[in-house]
């Protein structure tokens, strides 16, 4: 059992609650964006799970690390600050894992993604482009995953420029398109989210994963072996 503080209480966060507490471990801590991060109000955590908003986490994370709290984050729109919070986890020896998505059927999707790119590579008569659809109250557009599909595809065939279109609407928890449309017919791939929860057993299990490790980490090298 572990002890673990969610930092953001809105729709994820209480995801992530109600997922850590079927896991059988102890929700040691609550925070909303408005509450400061600091040591007495932790709960002697183990570990922190953090969704907030994109001019939030950087803050977050760092006042976290500094707390001496491994760092699970799942707020997206913030990785231009990801080399000075990777020197700040290096230098305290501190551990922060990140994902622009912790769905599981995602990082598959990611990866089909790229073994796509890569077999179209080279048939310049197909276009391919990105469509993502999330909820109304999403922040950042495109998302931190369609940008990271974007990178698979790229990582595959640098000769297409996949332009991403994004949707925010309504209360859509995520839905991620890679197509390819051709002079006679079009190749789609895609992931649909039906609800936050699958999103949350995805953080609660890198939660379970990172005490005890030091370093910055990503939820694909966890789940792919890739990280150590």
């Amino acid at each position: 059992m572990l002890r673990i503080a969610i930092v953001g209480h809105g729709r994820m966060g209480h995801a992530v609650e109600a997922a850590a507490r079927a896991r059988g471990h102890e929700v040691a801590a609550t925070l909303d964006l408005a509450d400061p991060i600091v040591p007495d109000r932790l709960g002697n955590a183990d570990v922190a799970i953090e969704f907030t908003a994109p001019a939030a986490a950087p803050g977050n994370i760092t006042r976290l690390i500094e707390a001496g709290v491994p760092v699970v984050c799942g707020t997206t729109g913030w990785q231009a600050e990801l080399p000075r919070i990777s020197e700040l986890v290096t230098s305290r020896g501190g551990a922060f894992l990140y994902a622009t998505n912790f769905s599981v059927g995602v990082q598959l999707f990611l990866k089909t993604a790229a073994d796509l790119a890569r077999h179209l590579a080279g048939h310049p008569a197909y276009d391919g482009f990105i469509v993502e659809e999330h909820h109304a109250r999403k922040l950042d557009a495109p998302s931190g995953t369609a940008l990271s599909l974007r990178q698979a595809a790229t990582g595959a065939d640098a000769a297409r420029p996949y332009p991403i279109t994004s949707v925010r609407a309504g209360a859509i928890p995520g839905i991620h398109r890679l197509a390819y449309d051709g002079p006679y017919e079009t190749i789609t791939l895609e992931h649909v989210a039906r609800s936050r929860e699958g999103f949350a057993a995805g953080a609660v299990a890198a939660a379970e994963w990172l005490p005890g490790r030091r370093g910055v980490f990503t939820f694909e090298g966890m789940l792919f072996g890739d990280e150590r």
